[in-house]
């Protein structure tokens, strides 16, 4: 066997799968280290992919050329588009899988990619030579492989502690071993770590429930999928959620228990996703509230595992089992599982360039929960970017980054580089600044072209984008170009409650107003219904709805892209990364210190650090004669 690779990528979680895939399909002999190859790509927490801004990364993985968005179809037994009352700037696809079939459809693809190997081991030790730069690791069997890049996406498995009341127990997941030593030994390469907390809940057997007492969630029954390949499809039976509430008796048993909540005795002092509480945190922050809302999601279509989302607990085994049975409908409910706590180290990602590189130690890449990020969405994305990076640094040429009007990826990346963390990051629709530029319609023209240059989105998934582009521009122009009269339209006008026309115009006009939508246009039209045949029909209701997007939205998106260009110009301007803030006075001691710290590339990036203000930028363009 021969132990030299391109790339080593250690661990096989979201992050770790995107990351070796990437590499491999660009060209490097990439070597996939994993605990256990039955666990590639598991799902640790609740069986779902996608949801408010994390189902907009699922469509740029996919857009880029990553395997999440084919998977999760292939994977999918419920698919619903969030948001759908409001614009599509927050319109989110969400898909509950089959948890055992998404592993498999993963497993599959990582056995088959040419130039990916997998080795079933845990790295011990990163190899690094007296340059500062990565040569391999070794393993717990004591098996040195060599490679020019590593990328590390360890998720919660260094020095892991699981929390179930007042056990405590070393884990990286459930039934799953811990990391040891790797932490200290980056600490010794001058990397900062800290000590972070998620959760899960309990797993509940549908045998036991009373589903009478709660109400059905049914999916969407449309067109949409994650992937905008048009071969891929969501095949599986199809189920529902379901969703209930605690009541006042739940929360009492809760509160008796607290005192034995590791989360509230002490036991655990790291800081824990503020935006998905544990239900003992629910009860407490939110003392006033009666009830808390829950879903009950199936885990697959050939089992009776149920994942109770919004009951994340690290209580006693018998006090989560109390608290629930106090649940209309879960009375004599049979567990899996119970709820527990982890905590975990994790790594300051300030001390990363934008590339997912670390400062300190050359061609050594972080990707996933290892930044302090929470989900499998955004370390996804990262493992994505660090993949092609690690590449790039492998057989040269520049960087590939994204900007924060290209893509939530961009915005993650740049937020954790610039911003930190101080509670595991999560992405929302609120931390995109250009939110009508990054809908989850269009990240396939804002990103395949981009991908497809540097050779990881294949040319079928390029030509189905000219494609796409081409449908789109014929439509639009037909709606420009087209005339209709009062008499062709006015009685369907009148229906749909908007004004009469008085003349002919363009059916653009007509269709810019919030009544009226091309499905409607075709149903009133013969001319427009010959139009939208046209297209082809696997791919129709995906390109009229890019098309009434651009339409409808035009003004807005033409002034968003305005104000992204005036702030990109910020991006061009570089700093020397061997100024030295401590010696420029005229700064803020706090923009002097943050400066020192982090560095940043551009002034753009400077702007974005908290603490920065508007003076500190003018004297910053300033020194560099801007």
């Amino acid at each position: 066997m021969n132990f030299k690779y391109d790339i080593i990528v250690i661990g096989g979680g979201h992050a770790g799968c995107e990351a070796a895939a990437a590499a491999a399909n660009l060209g490097s002999k990439t070597l996939l280290i994993t605990m256990d190859i039955n666990k590639i790509a598991q799902m640790s927490c609740n069986p779902a992919i996608g949801g408010i801004a994390k189902g907009q990364i699922v469509r740029e993985i996919d857009a880029i050329g990553g395997y999440m968005g084919i998977v999760t179809d292939n994977s999918s037994i419920q698919f619903r588009m969030l948001n759908r009352s409001k614009g599509p700037a927050m319109w989110s696809p969400r898909a509950q899988t089959d948890r055992l079939k998404y592993t498999e459809n993963w497993k599959r693809i990582i056995d088959n990619l040419p130039n990916l190997f997998i080795w079933q081991d845990t790295a011990e030790e990163i190899l690094i030579d007296k340059n500062n730069a990565i040569y391999g690791i070794k393993t717990k069997m004591q098996i040195k492989f060599h490679a020019k890049s590593i990328i590390l996406t360890n998720g919660t498995f260094l020095n892991g502690i699981i929390h179930i009341g007042s056990v405590q127990f070393p884990g990286g997941r459930l039934a799953d071993s811990t990391v040891l030593r790797l932490t200290e030994q980056l600490n010794s390469f001058g990397i900062k770590s800290g000590r972070m907390k998620t959760g899960t809940p309990v797993r509940i057997d549908g045998r036991s429930i009373n589903f009478k007492e709660l109400t059905e969630q049914l999916g969407d029954k449309d067109y949409r999928k994650f992937s905008y390949l048009d071969n891929v499809r969501r095949n599986l039976k199809q189920f529902s959620c379901w969703t209930l509430y605690t009541n006042k008796e739940c929360h009492e048993a809760i509160r008796r228990g607290l005192s034995k909540s590791p989360l509230y005795n002490g036991q655990i002092t790291s800081i824990g996703p503020r935006n998905c509480p544990s239900i003992e945190t629910k009860i407490v922050t939110f003392a006033d509230k009666e009830k808390h809302q829950l879903f009950l999601e199936p885990e697959g279509e050939e089992t009776n595992e149920y994942y109770l989302n919004g009951f994340s607990s690290s209580l006693p085994i018998p006090i989560q089992l109390k608290a629930l049975k106090k649940i209309n409908g879960f009375q004599n409910i049979q567990i899996y599982k119970p709820g527990y706590a982890i905590e975990y180290d994790y790594f300051d990602p300030t001390q990363l360039l934008h590339n997912l590189e670390t400062k300190k130690v050359k061609n050594l890449f972080f990707a996933g929960q290892i930044n302090g990020t929470t989900g499998y969405e955004e370390a996804a994305g990262q493992g994505l970017i660090a993949g092609i990076n690690a590449h790039i640094n492998c057989h040269g040429g520049s960087p590939f980054i994204l900007n924060r009007d290209e893509a939530y990826i961009g915005v993650l990346i740049d937020d954790l580089v610039t911003k930190g963390v101080n509670e595991p990051y999560r992405m929302f629709t609120s931390r995109a600044e250009y939110r009508i530029l990054l809908r989850q319609d269009n990240a396939d023209i804002r990103l395949t072209e981009k991908s497809h240059k540097i050779g990881l989105a294949d040319t079928y998934r390029y030509n189905l984008l000219k494609e796409k582009e081409k449908a789109r521009d014929m439509l639009i122009q037909f709606f420009k170009s087209h005339v209709v009269k009062p008499a062709q339209i006015n009685e369907g006008l009148q229906k749909a409650g908007t004004a009469q026309l008085n003349h002919s115009c363009k059916l653009i006009d007509i269709l810019t107003r919030p009544q009226i939508s091309i499905k409607d246009l075709t149903i009133l039209l013969l001319d427009v219904e010959a139009q939208i045949n046209e297209i082809p029909s696997n791919r129709r209701e995906e390109i009229i709805e890019a098309t009434e997007i651009l339409i409808k939205y035009d003004g807005y998106i033409k002034r968003e892209r305005l104000i992204a260009h005036k702030i990109n110009r910020l991006e061009n301007i570089i700093i020397d990364e061997k100024i030295n803030y401590n010696s420029i006075k005229s700064l803020s001691i706090e923009a002097r210190q943050k400066l020192e710290k982090i560095k940043p590339q551009t002034i753009a990036q400077a702007s974005r650090i908290p603490g920065i203000s508007p003076n500190d930028i003018s004297i910053l363009l300033v020194l560099l004669g801007r």
